[in-house]
């Protein structure tokens, strides 16, 4: 009996995930706003939207889920823009972590309230998902879910689970869904690293997606769409226009806004899907410095960390010995040691060897590295191999190469999913 892709990509073994490249999927292809030409910029699924006066909504109760990252061109929030124009019957927000506006830090929320600019209710997601979260949204009383977040390319960025989660909960609750589309930061050229085991699904990765991804948040819904949803939502993406898959953030000509607090500038995104492992360990990922995920360190770290990780002469890339002091986070307020990282070349930098690299050289360098005892490692990279291979003494071109198969499975899947060239 042959299995459909979808039955293919939810069946991992403790080794690979399974992936049919040749099987249909049986999932309806979704609704998508055609791309439309529009002058050397890009203009955002929802810049698209209004200009089209919002014939999408046109008759919908409306609820958006969005962070401090859904603005406009001028840096006005889309929920302040809908609310405030007569053709949307915008009734609810939905905050995901970090809160609607942004208040709260990593793993926490803004819980329900009302918000002062606009007095539309606030509906908390985070935590929630499946029922529950289909509960909220029935109790919101919208009928059309619209997503616009930024994400920045990672699959243990939150957002797309959250993106995820609500495509699950609008279907159960019989919602329609609506993606306005924002670019992938770190450009969509390629898929990377190690590809998710479902034994390790958790909110910072629920499905069998690579560690970078390589696509837009609207290529992931129609991918969560065809190939993981039991049953498809009816779902609708708005395109951005003016988007080529090789752009990086500043080609856009948008202005960035801190996704989370810890993801202050393009230039962290760029890192991040490589050394946010460092999450995983008993180094700091430098979260309380002005340069996460490009800081890192620990106390009794010296000059030699650098000097191996540059020996291997990486493409793209240099390391610096660095010291800092967090001002929260791992080892706040103490002076740790370790190296900063600097990309010269971002078209030849590949973010997810380069922090395979850094945790073998660390581990070769430091006698106190070790992994975070809950093993949180296995979650970030999707299995156990990336540590038991590690600890081995696998060279970071062995570990790269074990998850190569599974890799390239995953990008002919992704393959029918991407609407840019």
């Amino acid at each position: 009996m042959s299995l459909s892709r979808r039955e293919l990509l939810t069946t991992t073994t403790a080794t690979a995930v399974s992936l049919s490249a040749t099987a249909a999927s049986t999932a309806p292809a979704p609704r998508t706003a055609p791309a439309d030409a529009h002058g050397g910029r890009v203009r955002t699924g929802f810049e698209r939207l209004a200009a089209d006066g919002y014939a999408l909504l046109h008759g919908r109760r409306v609820g958006v889920v969005t962070n401090p990252t859904g603005v406009t061109h001028e840096l006005r929030h889309i929920v302040d823009v809908m609310h405030a124009d007569p053709r949307v019957d915008l009734v609810a927000v939905f905050g995901p972590e970090h809160g609607f506006r942004g208040t709260a830090q990593a793993g926490g929320s803004e819980g329900r309230y009302d918000d002062p600019a606009t007095g539309l209710p606030v509906y908390d997601t985070y935590g929630k998902s499946g029922q529950p979260l289909a509960d909220v949204f029935a109790a919101s009383g919208v009928d059309t879910v619209v997503f616009d977040i930024q994400d920045v390319g990672a699959r243990f960025y939150t957002y797309i689970w959250t993106l995820y989660d609500c495509m699950e909960a609008a279907r159960i609750a019989g919602k329609r869904f609506v993606v306005l589309d924002r670019p992938n930061p770190v450009t969509g050229r390629s898929a990377q690293g190690p590809v998710l085991h479902r034994e390790f699904a958790s909110f910072v990765g629920r499905q069998p997606v690579s560690q970078a991804h390589g696509m837009t948040v609207a290529e992931l819904a129609r991918l969560f769409n065809g190939e993981f949803l039991s049953t498809p939502v009816p779902l609708e993406t708005v395109l951005m226009t003016g988007w080529r898959r090789s752009d990086l953030y500043d080609a856009s000509g948008l202005p960035w806004v801190p996704p989370s607090p810890n993801m202050p500038t393009p230039d962290t995104a760029l890192v991040y899907s490589g050394t946010c492992l460092f999450e995983g360990t008993s180094l700091s990922e430098g979260r309380g410095t002005t340069r996460p995920f490009e800081l890192l360190g620990a106390e009794g770290i010296d000059g030699r960390w650098a000097a191996e990780a540059e020996h291997l002469g990486l493409p793209g890339v240099h390391f610096r010995e660095a010291y800092f002091a967090p001002t929260f986070s791992k080892f706040q307020g103490k002076t740790v040691g370790g190296v900063q990282i600097h990309v010269h070349d971002r078209a030849a930098y590949d973010p997810v060897r380069t922090g395979i690299a850094l945790l073998v050289t660390a581990r070769k360098v430091w006698s106190g590295f070790a992994w975070r005892p809950d093993n949180w490692i296995d979650r970030l990279t999707g299995s156990a191999r990336v540590r038991t291979m590690i600890d081995a003494g696998a060279t970071a071109d062995e570990v790269v190469a074990a998850w190569q198969d599974e890799l390239r499975a995953f990008r002919r899947i992704r393959e029918e999913y991407l609407v840019y060239g």
